[in-house]
């Protein structure tokens, strides 16, 4: 599966912003990612079917809020009671999810080419979040995700590390260009290098 760019009318290699005189490990990194199964997984509510045995590439699914669960290639996001968005590089991935889910207990809907996904990298990362988002990011370290808003847009952050700071965000691909825009706005007084 490959997937066309959700950004490839905006998103330009090069450095940007405040990045004159500074060492390039100081300047924020900010990236589409693509070419990544994302599925959304939802347990209706009449279902009596105990998910705590069920895994996907080895992971369970953890029904605590902010939590994900993963490994080098599969990430899986608490999206809510009973719903989750998992996220691989193994594309095919998906054929194990349709085989352990059945259709009487879960919705399984393959979302992977309707988001656009920006990864930003650096320390200031979280400050460049904060600009646009209501959330406490001083709350959030790695392994922690979140559903919010940025600048009015609908959007899933998916905390990757704490050192350095390393941020997945998802929108939908109709927002995608917007919400890249005001990303790197934000990041213009840090300095960023668009890769």
């Amino acid at each position: 599966m490959s997937s066309i760019s959700a950004l490839k009318n905006i998103h330009l290699n090069g450095q940007f912003g405040d990045y004159e005189d500074k060492n390039e490990k100081d300047l924020l990194k900010i990236t589409e990612k693509k070419d990544l199964l994302i599925v959304q997984i939802v347990q209706y509510k009449n279902s009596t079917l105990s998910f705590d045995s069920l895994t996907i590439d080895g992971l369970k699914l953890i029904n605590k809020p902010l939590s994900v669960s993963n490994n080098n290639d599969t990430r899986i996001l608490w999206n809510g009671p009973k719903n989750w968005l998992l996220t691989s590089t193994k594309l095919n991935l998906i054929e194990e999810i349709k085989e352990k889910f059945n259709e009487k207990d879960f919705a399984v809907t393959n979302l992977s080419h309707s988001k656009a996904i920006i990864e930003i990298e650096g320390k200031w990362t979280k400050e460049v979040l904060k600009k646009g988002c209501p959330f406490n990011f001083n709350d959030l370290y790695e392994n922690n995700c979140l559903n919010s808003t940025y600048n009015g847009m609908s959007i899933t952050v998916d905390i990757l590390s704490d050192n350095p700071d390393r941020v997945r965000i998802f929108s939908l691909r109709s927002f995608g260009e917007s919400l890249y825009s005001s990303l790197t706005d934000a990041s213009l007084e840090f300095g960023y290098i668009g890769e």
